[in-house]
């Protein structure tokens, strides 16, 4: 089959790419000259694992290309795909300006009737003004259909090959017929492939991502309730989740949810809420509860060196808002920085894949470490901001000779409290208590 996907961000990109691991013909389209240029190359201008292998190996097949040039790129395909960015307004809501003048270029350029999938995250009934858009004094009757994605930064090539559903929006059994056959190859393990109304699978994408918001920001108030009854949230964690109505996905912990999706989602649905009459009372808190959860490292951090941070070194280790990709968007570490170096401290950092996009924010302004060991010397505290691998196991007698003061504040609760204690650290985690060294540092 001939595809063609508009947009080469996260989502058009790792679509496209799998669509044509599966042997279809893809064209990848976009605005930004220079990074077709490096695609067209096989530089992959994001950090997804697998993702770069598998742009290479299609270009050298020729099932993938790119260009500028919507016509060209549109003219063969029996399925367009946009998967152009819907980011956040002033007011919350999704700016669609980059999708209308997508509609627009596809009208007039389409030379034949044309499906239309939208993958970009839109508000609910944006479809059905597509579908009028397209059609309004157009030579064709061209039809708008609706196909969420559901990936996991990190883990996108896995979950695009292995989904566990597949959602279509659509209006007439040829979109289904067309949306089926394409998906068919990565549903071979019989997970659903469910078909409904645009307007359904809309709403699909936004609630799945504000459902799994919710879930983060309800174990992180917990967890700062635990903190305040000397019980565990990690023994409650477990103890709630053997429970089979709530299981453990999404109740782990930590410094916040970070991203291009849920905090975008989440307002999002708050503003189209408002926008029809609807007080999202659970979803404002959700977001409260996060912006507010991205400030508990650097309150831990004033609690146990002081307010002064003057003359105090804090060292980072992860900057990405989660394992496995290079996204800072919306990353705790950001908030971190900002309140540590409003503070007078100096900031060292380390992560596997993300120190350049930081750079980019922050310049010379803190210290960049291409090793984690190298980012602990001379260190007051080390803060634990993203659950990288490599952060799991360190060689604690190496950290604690190299730092000046042995305190590890830990936003991912990846070490045992008593045990880090015993090592002569002070430890301080998320809804847990504050472990003092129990042996002379």
């Amino acid at each position: 089959m001939h595809l063609a996907f508009v947009g080469t961000g996260y989502v058009g990109l790792v679509s496209g790419t799998c669509f044509a691991e599966s042997g279809n013909n893809v064209t990848c389209i976009d605005v930004d000259a220079s990074k077709v240029e490096r695609l067209r190359k096989g530089i992959v201008p994001i950090y997804e694992p697998g993702l770069a292998e598998l742009v290479q190996s299609n270009i050298a097949a020729e099932r993938l290309e790119f260009t500028t040039d919507l016509a060209k790129g549109i003219e063969k395909a029996e399925l367009i795909f946009i998967a152009v960015g819907t980011p956040q307004g002033d007011d919350g809501s999704a700016n669609l300006n980059a999708l209308w003048s997508v509609v627009d270029g596809i009208r007039e350029a389409a030379t034949a009737p044309k499906i239309v999938v939208v993958k970009s995250t839109v508000p609910v009934g944006t479809n059905s003004k597509i579908h009028a858009r397209l059609n309004h004094e157009s030579k064709f009757e061209h039809e708008a259909a609706s196909n969420p994605e559901f990936l996991k930064e990190g883990y996108a090539v896995e979950d695009f090959m292995k989904p566990d559903r597949v959602v279509v929006g659509v209006r007439s059994s040829i979109a289904e017929k067309r949306l089926r056959k394409l998906h068919e190859p990565f549903l071979r393990t019989n997970h659903p492939f469910l078909v409904m109304s645009p307007e359904s699978a809309e709403m699909t994408k936004y609630v799945a991502n504000c459902m799994l918001a919710t879930k983060i920001s309800f174990i992180n108030e917990m967890a700062n309730l635990c903190e305040t009854m000397n019980a565990d949230i990690n023994d409650v964690r477990i103890g709630i989740g053997h429970d089979s109505r709530i299981g453990f996905q999404f109740l782990f912990p930590g410094v916040g949810y970070g991203g291009s999706c849920f905090p975008k989602d989440v307002r999002a649905m708050i503003a189209l809420a408002k926008q029809h009459g609807i007080d999202s009372t659970i979803l404002k808190s959700v977001d409260d509860v996060n912006e507010n959860q991205k400030n508990r490292l650097g309150t831990k951090i004033k609690e146990l060196v002081g307010n002064d941070l003057k003359g105090k070194t804090v060292a980072l280790w992860g900057l990405s808002f989660k394992p496995r990709t290079d996204d800072i968007r919306e990353a705790p570490s950001l908030v971190l920085i900002r309140e540590l170096l409003d503070a007078g401290a100096e900031v060292r950092v380390h992560d596997p894949k993300a120190i350049g996009n930081v750079k980019e924010i922050f310049g010379e302004q803190i210290v960049y470490c291409d090793r984690a060991y190298g980012t602990v010397e001379g260190a007051d505290v080390l803060a634990i901001v993203t659950e990288w691998q490599e952060f799991r196991n360190p060689d604690f007698e190496i950290v604690r000779r190299l730092m000046n003061t042995p305190i590890i504040v830990d936003g991912r609760n990846l070490y045992d409290p008593n045990a880090i204690a015993s090592l002569g650290f002070t430890y301080a985690s998320i809804g847990r208590a504050t472990k003092v060294a129990t042996q002379p540092s």
